[in-house]
């Protein structure tokens, strides 16, 4: 089954919360649940880009992927610039309007993991462990003309070229040079329908936040893993903030940014050993 086939076999659905509407695909097996696997996405996706992991892990595990706030169906948060605190509270928002009283694995990748440390910050009882995948690590603790630039280019990118075509000149630098052409083609489509609000939103908090600083309050394990190929948040600069961390760090083999798609044959017993 392809990508595309697999978005449809998964398609989004949404809830309300107490923080306002939140869409989600959802994969979870007849009976015997394994474990809860809550997968948070990057600044440029979306839930689809979870889908190899709905179709692999739905069998054994109950797998929720949101679509982050401003992001397919959902409601983007009501500030301006928010937090990843903001982010997280909405996760819990969320697990809670699917009335979700088991403790959970987290899945953060790229910004998603800036969300997920900090959703495991607030409700530590709640969290069983904390994986985070290419996590990007904020730019809070660079200088001011730093952290405007990150930001600025960002946002100037977003007003001339439009999230198609954003998707049309990043998606491939998403993943390696390997990486299959039909890959490289839903990467895009994913990217192109990304809401500029969502994105906004999401990029003040990128410029504004250090993961670094956030990782030593998280009291479950955590993991950190990413790919060799990672031009987007770099293989040393992961290794790095695991070690700082100390905490383990799992290389993915020579796969690109958008691991969840490239990486899926290591990426899932990572993930069920991490459950």
């Amino acid at each position: 089954m392809n990508l595309t086939q697999l978005s449809q076999r998964f398609p989004p659905r949404s809830v309300s919360t107490a923080g306002g509407r939140i869409s989600l695909r959802e994969a979870r097996p007849a009976a015997g649940e394994a474990g809860v696997l809550v997968l948070l996405h990057g600044i440029g996706s979306a839930s689809g880009s979870w889908v190899r992991q709905l179709d692999a892990l739905g069998a054994s595990h109950r797998v929720l992927a949101w679509d982050a706030p401003g992001y397919g169906d959902s409601e983007p948060l009501p500030m301006p610039r928010p937090t990843p605190h903001d982010y997280g509270r909405r996760v819990w928002q969320w697990l809670d309007a699917l009335e979700l009283d088991t403790p959970v694995t987290l899945v953060g990748h790229s910004l998603g993991a800036l969300m997920a440390s900090a959703a495991a910050v607030q409700q530590p009882e709640r969290v069983k462990r904390l994986l985070l995948l290419a996590p990007a690590q904020g730019y809070g603790k660079a200088d001011e003309a730093v952290r405007a630039q990150k930001r600025d280019d960002r946002l100037r990118n977003l007003d001339t070229l439009g999230p198609a075509g954003m998707a049309e000149k990043r998606g491939a630098a998403m993943l390696s040079p390997q990486a299959p052409a039909e890959t490289v083609a839903y990467v895009r489509s994913v990217m192109a329908q990304v809401h500029p609000e969502g994105y906004r939103q999401a990029t003040h908090m990128l410029a504004e936040s250090d993961l670094a600083e956030l990782l030593p309050q998280v009291r479950a394990p955590i993991t950190v893993a990413s790919g060799s190929a990672d031009g987007i948040t770099p293989a040393a600069g992961c290794r790095s903030l695991a070690e700082r961390a100390g905490v383990p760090y799992v290389p993915l083999g020579e796969v690109g940014h958008s691991c969840a798609l490239e990486a899926a044959d290591a990426l899932v017993p990572l993930i069920r050993e991490n459950s």
